[in-house]
């Protein structure tokens, strides 16, 4: 058992949660009723659930690397590839948060947080596991 992957699939797991239960309804379902033209509307909500699917993803496979049910040759290359995302992610909100025009846009995206701490616990868990 890999206790860093394990944290990082937990926190990941708290992430996914908050992704549905917060970011849906006041995210996602204000900009689906906004007057927008259709077809922004419609990536929009292709972009949330591509999203939706990467978190549910990398939560299940940090969760089986962490229990070792997956090669540690392969949990290697999972968990990089899932903690450079989350990485990424969070290094995307600080400068859209930095530069945004709107002030309260720096208020509400906090998501950077979880998403670098989950990317440090994961690579705790790759190159100390």
């Amino acid at each position: 058992m890999n206790i860093y992957l394990l944290v990082a699939a937990v926190l990941a797991s708290i992430t996914c949660v908050g992704h549905f239960v917060i970011a849906k309804p006041q995210l996602l379902c204000s900009k689906l009723q906004a007057d927008f033209d259709p077809t922004t509307i419609t990536l929009m909500h292709c972009v949330f659930h591509y999203v939706s699917i990467f978190l549910v993803l990398s939560t299940l496979v940090l969760f089986a690397c962490g229990l070792q049910w997956v090669p540690r040759m392969q949990t290697y290359a999972l968990a990089l590839f899932i903690s450079l995302n989350f990485m990424l992610f969070a290094i995307w909100q600080i400068y859209i948060g930095y530069f945004a025009e709107a002030k309260s846009v720096r208020r509400v995206q906090f998501h950077w947080v979880f998403f670098i701490i989950i990317s440090v616990f994961t690579l705790l868990g790759v190159f100390t596991g």
